[in-house]
């Protein structure tokens, strides 16, 4: 792909009390070998030294846009807004503790170009880092030849993002026409990926780079540490999501893969004692028609 055929590709940059990880995160965007890119940073109302860090970076690019939000917004909100600002044919949801790697978008821009013009979504594997940078693991399992095993859903995923998680979010790049299509992320939400892979998935492909192409950083603010726990922000988007699930759902080979999610969440949520989304939960569970004789007796028990 020649420098004047290449899509201009749009990094929406999150930040939200960052500034520990910030300039890894920063940098990386900076070294990414692909050039035509629209950077756009957007502070969520950092209460640290994040806004600083952002404000010397933007003037070291002055192509890059900064946006400092005046409240906090949340990450659906926040990202709305830098899609609004955003010209890019490609976006990318990046969130400012975790890293890309050089080659991230060159080769996922590769990939469209591969998958066609139905391919909304190229998603690939990531390295977990722990708050100093190290390694953890990969995101998924391979094999002793390094080859992924099982291989994760490509194309058509529908019924694979109802049943289970296995995206790594940070990793994914989106095509502008979904999100147009969607409507941005759904800001009534306490999170993003859950419902924006149900919405894209019914009509678009999602494609796998079999790459690590991101470090995803685990540390304890991170969203994905915060589930499930009592008071739980998120649980009740995902049972709002589900819902949006259940009215897209056609088959019934759809709605059994929903139900082994709603299952999950539900034993998830008596397991934390978060009682009453353990009761909407059962509550939908039956309207499946996906009730076993645990479910029930662990309905029994909340």
């Amino acid at each position: 792909m020649s420098a004047a055929s290449a899509p201009l590709v749009t990094v929406v940059a999150l930040c939200y009390n960052h500034a520990r990880f910030l300039e890894a995160a920063l940098t990386s965007i900076a070294a990414q070998t692909y050039s035509n890119l629209e950077v756009i940073l957007v502070d969520d109302a950092s209460t640290d030294d994040s806004s600083v860090i952002l404000r010397r970076y933007a003037a070291a690019h002055p192509s890059w846009q900064l946006h400092l939000l005046p409240e906090n917004v949340g990450n659906c909100r926040a990202f709305n807004h830098g899609f609004r600002q955003s010209k890019g044919e490609f976006l990318l949801d990046f969130a400012t503790d975790d890293v890309l790697l050089p080659e991230r978008i060159s080769q996922q821009i590769r990939q469209f170009a591969q998958a066609g013009p139905r391919c909304g979504v190229v998603y690939s594997d990531a390295e977990l880092i722990d708050e100093d940078g190290r390694h953890v693991r990969n995101h998924f399992r391979r094999d002793a030849r390094g080859q992924l095993h099982p291989l994760p859903a490509s194309g058509l995923v529908f019924t694979e993002v109802l049943a289970r998680y296995f995206i790594s979010t940070p990793t994914m790049t989106m095509r502008r026409a979904v999100l147009e299509e969607l409507g941005g992320y759904d800001e009534t939400l306490a999170y993003e990926d859950f419902d924006f892979w149900v919405r894209a998935s019914r009509n678009w492909e999602f494609h796998l780079l079999p790459e690590v192409t991101t470090q995803k950083r685990l540390h304890p603010q991170s969203m994905s540490r915060k589930g499930y726990r009592p008071h739980d922000p998120y649980l009740a988007s995902t049972i709002r999501v589900c819902r949006k699930a259940l009215a897209l759902c056609r088959t019934e080979q759809e709605r059994a893969a929903l139900a082994v999610r709603v299952r999950w969440e539900l034993r998830q949520a008596i397991r934390y004692r978060n009682r009453p989304e353990a009761r909407a939960l059962y509550r939908l569970l039956r309207e499946l028609r996906g009730v076993r004789p645990l479910d029930w007796l662990l309905a029994l028990a909340r």
